[in-house]
């Protein structure tokens, strides 16, 4: 049996079956119905996973990758049973070059982490998605999230990958230099692949420096579309903003409730600036004067470190808000469209919610275009599941429409599948294509993002 020779290939400390390691890797933060592996095992170095890969090769088995389990689409879950390779002891850092503003790791290192280690130094890894992920897990999404503005997500701080195919081979995607024109580049094929086309087991990142000085404000507006309409106008104004996000009056609500604040109910926008001081402070006069002239409300700006804290604290919790609803789950989307049709997008977005007659709130990085819905149903109400995903369709088939994309940052996992014709067209066959060359028994995270 597989598992036999797992164990003793890797030494039974690696290998488990108990009840409890099945289960938690058997789902993720997502509403997707759990499946337990049939075993998990927890490499610690690239040659472990080369031999995890053998076995499955020899006895057609799937692996499927699993980080923090903080995914929302279901990337993690086994649906075909099989092995879970959990990174949890693959946290090492590899090699660090402060002077290169570069360093490798190992791919179950988590953001929090990395920052420790390089922030004394005087640098930092910018993509910040909330959740505590593995740089791994980030990778494998091509994770964005606050700062998305400024830095872009995890595909724009790639320089190198290592990976092992499913044939056994292990390949470099590129190379320590900051950039490149040989070669197709490989770096954003795997960014983003779910654990699709390979298992990474190193990867080589950009750093950049901590900023001088940084402020954070927020202001609100009567609309919604207000808030994205004063966020485009920041945006083409050319102010470098360092995070820019909307969350709406329902979810400012919702989150005052879970953490005990007291924000003003209303839609708003929260701001971050950050770079030389100077220029700093001048970004966020200008943008107050534009908000200002666009009929904002409760502008406040926060310059300590602790008030800066406590606002961002806020708004990272407004997700975590709407999950601890008691006896309530959630499902949500998270699209991304060009700027000049966000306002209409998330007009539409709050209408779907509304007419839905459930709970539920819009936010996100509309420096971006990108914006998420959460939206909370009774799994023991008839009907209320089938309206909540009615609200993810709707708006992913909106934002395709405008030249946008069905996810901006969660991933395709097993909710968006369904989306990936209408978006890619024939393109679609390619990507087919691609993961036949390079999996052809089909034991890499099968079932994801294709049908």
């Amino acid at each position: 049996m597989f598992i036999h020779r797992l164990k003793e290939r890797l030494g039974n400390e690696k290998v488990s079956q108990h009840e409890n390691e099945l289960y938690r890797h058997s789902h993720d933060e997502s509403f997707h119905k759990p499946v337990e592996p049939d075993v998990v095992c927890f490499p610690t170095g690239r040659k472990d996973v080369e031999m995890i890969m053998e076995v499955a090769r020899e006895s057609d088995v799937p692996i499927t990758p699993f980080g923090a389990g903080s995914g929302l689409e279901g990337q993690a879950i086994p649906i075909n049973k099989g092995i879970s390779i959990n990174f949890e002891n693959m946290n090492n850092v590899v090699n660090f070059s402060p002077d290169d503003l570069m360093i490798t790791v190992q791919p179950g290192i988590t953001r929090l982490q990395l920052n420790k280690f390089v922030n004394r130094h005087g640098l930092m890894f910018p993509i910040d998605p909330g959740a505590d992920a593995t740089i791994g897990g980030m990778v494998a999404t091509n994770a964005s999230g606050t700062t998305a503005v400024r830095y872009g997500s995890m595909r724009d701080q790639l320089l190198d990958l290592e990976v092992v195919l499913a044939n056994g081979t292990v390949i470099h995607t590129g190379s320590l230099a900051k950039k490149s024109s040989s070669g197709y580049h490989l770096n954003g094929l795997f960014a983003g692949s779910e654990g699709t086309l390979g298992i990474i087991t190193e990867i080589t990142l950009r750093l950049h420096g901590i900023p001088e000085h940084t402020i954070a404000a927020r202001c609100t507006f009567h609309t919604p579309k207000e808030c994205a309409e004063a966020a485009k106008i920041i945006l083409q104004s050319g102010i470098p903003v360092m995070r820019m996000e909307l969350v709406d009056a329902d979810s400012i609500s919702q989150v005052n409730a879970y953490g005990g604040y007291n924000l003003p109910v209303s839609h708003s926008l929260f701001f971050e600036f950050a770079g030389m001081m100077t220029s700093v402070e001048e970004e966020a006069r200008i943008v107050e004067q534009l908000m200002r002239e666009l009929d904002c409300e409760n502008w406040d700006v926060a310059s300590s470190s602790k008030e800066r804290m406590e606002l961002w604290k806020a708004r990272h919790e407004m997700a975590y808000a709407y999950q601890h609803v008691k006896g309530m789950a959630n499902t949500g989307a998270d699209v991304c469209v060009p700027i000049s049709r966000l306002p209409e997008l998330i007009v539409y977005a709050r209408e779907l919610i509304d007419e839905s007659g459930l709970t539920g709130g819009v936010l996100g990085h509309v420096g971006d275009g990108n914006f998420h819905t959460i939206v909370l149903y009774d799994p023991k109400v008839e009907g209320e599941l089938e309206k909540a995903e009615y609200t993810n369709e709707a708006l992913a088939i909106r934002a395709i429409e405008f030249g946008g994309t069905c996810t901006g940052e969660h991933g395709v996992g097993l909710g968006k599948k369904k989306f990936q014709e209408r978006e890619h067209g024939e393109a679609l066959f390619i990507m087919k294509q691609l993961k036949q060359m390079l999996d052809p028994q089909g034991l890499l995270n099968p079932g994801k993002i294709f049908f």
